[in-house]
């Protein structure tokens, strides 16, 4: 899916095909750099920093590796994001995605943080599965897919089988002042400059890059034999901001000799599959009760 993106005071706007049908609801990117939304029905992708804080003072980051590290200050940041996307209109559900890695506990607070700030039942989705959605691959398929999902604040990698995230490996990026690389520096301190990553793209230092392909590399391994050749046989799919990273797909091509294919706009292939995976929740949903419908974020735990 492709589009063209505009820019005012750093907040970027991208026009897509198409929305998610039905009533109104939204599909939620809380990335550590970028926060991504889009609304059913509509064909924009709006983004923002995942900064909050008044213009003349330092900006205050509450997503940390994916994850929210600030309840009160990630409502400040999806109320915001809601404002400038919806103006007054509330939401009747959002698909908010979260890490692989992401705790029980970290999802509660991902959960209760955007319920506070939307009003209304939060469900959750894990960001890699998402991405795939996004890129158009089926995830029911009993083939194994590799898929690495590298943001700037944690790279993971997972093997989609059968319509659900079969294993997963994981590396947070910037957890201490060499690990943050250029697109984590970017995120915390140009990011209210640009509607996208920066103008040449993030780069993940080297040490960075030998890490997410150790990474992906045991995940591989850990693939069972019978399966592993045709896991490699379809090689590797790159989403987030650190898939136009040129050096992290040449570093993975050659570390594990297999193919490697960045996705096309693969900043927004999680919150385009949120998107697309909007109608097929509110049908579940309706069908269950409000505790159910709570245990639906463990599905994959």
């Amino acid at each position: 899916m492709t589009g063209t993106t505009g820019m005012t005071a750093g907040h970027g706007i991208t026009r897509t095909g198409g929305g998610a049908g039905g009533g109104t609801a939204l599909a939620l990117d809380l990335g550590t750099a970028r926060t991504r939304l889009l609304l059913s029905g509509s064909p924009v992708i709006r983004e923002r920093p995942s900064a909050v804080g008044a213009p003349a003072a330092p900006r205050h980051w509450p997503v940390r590796h994916g994850m929210v590290s600030d309840m009160p200050g990630c409502a400040r940041l999806v109320r915001s994001a809601l404002r400038e996307a919806a103006g007054q209109e509330s939401p009747e559900r959002v698909l908010l995605g979260v890490p692989v890695a992401a705790s029980r506990l970290d999802r509660r607070a991902a959960r209760a943080a955007v319920g506070s700030a939307a009003r209304c039942p939060v469900t959750i989705v894990e960001e890699p599965l998402a991405a795939a959605v996004g890129c158009g691959v089926d995830i029911d398929d009993p083939r194994p897919r590799l898929l690495l999902d590298a943001g700037a604040g944690i790279a993971e990698a997972v093997v989609i089988r059968s319509g659900r995230i079969a294993d997963a490996g994981a590396v947070q990026l910037g957890t201490d002042g060499r690990a943050r690389g250029r697109a984590q520096d970017w995120a915390e301190n140009g990011a209210e400059d640009w509607a996208g990553d920066p103008p040449d793209g993030p780069r993940f230092p080297p040490y960075v890059r030998e890490r997410i392909v150790a990474m992906v590399a045991d995940l591989v391994a850990r693939v069972p034999a019978h399966l592993r050749g045709v896991a490699r046989g379809r090689g590797l799919l790159i989403t987030g901001g650190g898939a136009r990273d040129p050096e992290l797909a040449r570093a993975l091509c050659a570390g594990l000799r297999i193919t490697v294919t960045p996705a096309v706009d693969p900043a927004q292939a999680t919150v385009r599959g949120l998107a697309c995976l909007l109608p097929a929740v509110a049908r579940r949903a309706a069908l269950l009760s409000a505790d159910e419908v709570k245990d639906l974020d463990y599905d994959h735990q």
